[in-house]
């Protein structure tokens, strides 16, 4: 979800290191409500999940050295995002120049990988300037509509208590999403949405985080699900009704992880409040 963070906080002017300090604590809620909802799904039929073979310690720690250099690079990313140590335009280009002297180190880079990784970082980059620049011009067009104050007029007109609001909101950006890619749907609404949030009194970082996870899910829930259609491009014998009951149970945890979030707020902010506190 980084780079909807990222996007998110671009188009609203917030910050990205609180965004990502704000997604620490719910991505281990949904960590664990996943896991979880995996040994439901085992337990219920085993076949889903067989047991694998087991691992000797010394197989165990090899994988941890070979994976241990990868760690290494994202802590020292994301943590010296999260200690002020510098930028995310920074921490991004500290990541690549050590991942590139990883790849280099164990002889990885060739001239066929490293076209590849510059033609898909041009993409990229490509693509998040687009969407950038439609919404450096939609964003002052829906100004001048004064569209997003009549909508927050309408929906404070019907006295709805603010957390059904929200619920219509979340809503509807499940539904945008079976037919809409994640990116489109932050520049087409949050020029709309985001200041009805401010006007409701929520705290637009903590909604950051639940709009990223709204978009995911609506991005693999049926009729279309687009990202749906990507894991079928790449399981070509699996039937898309088999994708579709799959996807179900960790739908469904992701649906408890924002009831949790939308009770208990909290879980989101406590960790870029407590952090800028101590930094102050």
């Amino acid at each position: 979800p980084s780079t909807g963070f990222i996007i998110y906080a671009i188009l609203v002017e917030e910050s990205i290191g609180r965004l990502f300090l704000a997604g620490v604590l719910p991505g281990l809620l949904l960590t664990v409500l996943f896991m979880i909802s995996i040994a439901i799904v085992t337990k219920i039929n085993p076949k889903l999940g067989p047991p694998g073979e087991k691992s000797t310690m010394a197989q165990r720690g090899q994988s941890l050295v070979q994976a241990g250099p990868m760690l290494l690079i994202v802590l020292i990313t994301i943590g010296g995002i999260y200690g002020g140590v510098f930028t995310p335009t920074e921490a991004a280009a500290v990541g690549a120049m050590l991942a590139f002297l990883l790849a280099l180190f164990r002889r990885r880079v060739n001239q066929k990988s490293t076209s590849r990784v510059l033609l898909q970082t041009i993409r990229t980059t490509c693509l998040a300037f687009f969407i950038l620049i439609g919404a450096h011009i939609f964003n002052p067009f829906m100004a001048l509509t004064d569209i997003p104050s009549d909508l927050a007029s309408l929906l404070l007109d019907a006295n709805l208590p603010r957390t059904a609001i929200m619920l219509i909101i979340m809503l509807a950006y499940i539904v945008l999403g079976t037919f809409l890619e994640g990116f489109a749907m932050l520049v087409l609404t949050l020029p709309i949405i985001h200041p009805l949030i401010v006007e409701l009194g929520y705290d637009p970082i903590w909604f950051g985080v639940v709009i990223v996870i709204v978009i995911e899910m609506g991005l693999i829930s049926p009729p279309v699900g687009v990202n749906v259609f990507v894991v079928k491009g790449i399981a070509e014998d699996v039937p898309l009704r088999e994708i579709f009951a799959g996807i179900i149970p960790f739908w469904i945890a992701m649906a408890v992880c924002l009831v949790i979030l939308l009770a208990f707020p909290e879980i989101a902010l406590f960790l870029p409040d407590t952090m800028i506190q101590s930094f102050d």
